[in-house]
């Protein structure tokens, strides 16, 4: 890990922009209705509090992008570097850890592609921001 500052601008833009993914990635658009449907949650459920669970999410991603910006804080760090890091973080970790935690909650498949998914995509997406502006 580098010396440098970490720079809070593309920590933020990282942040936005795998919240924005997860608004599409979860809409009726592309993954919703099987999302929905894997986690057993109805569209009355959503829109309850949808606010604070928006707000709480938002501050949940900023971490992630921050703990990811930390691990790619080196001078040497570049857009394929960061979004292979990204990558391996969100699927080696994340998506495998959910599978594991899945197989116990016998979740169905479709949870853990959509949800992996999504961390998968969102991570490499965030590492890419990250290291391409540095």
């Amino acid at each position: 890990m580098g010396n440098q500052a970490v720079n809070w601008l593309a920590v933020l833009a990282a942040t936005a922009a795998a919240f924005l993914l997860g608004a599409l990635w979860y809409s009726p658009v592309m993954f919703g209705k099987v999302w929905m449907r894997a986690a057993g949650v109805t569209p009355e459920q959503i829109e309850s509090g949808a606010a604070k669970v928006f707000g709480i999410a938002f501050v949940f991603e900023f971490l992630m992008a921050s703990n990811l910006a930390m691990f790619l804080n080196d001078p040497g760090t570049t857009l394929a570097w960061g979004a292979t890091a990204g990558f391996l973080a969100g699927v080696g970790w994340i998506a495998l850890g959910l599978g594991v935690i899945s197989l116990f909650e016998r979740r169905p498949w479709s949870y853990v592609l959509v949800n992996g998914g999504y961390m998968g995509v969102s991570l490499t997406v965030m590492g890419a921001i990250l290291g391409a502006w540095r």
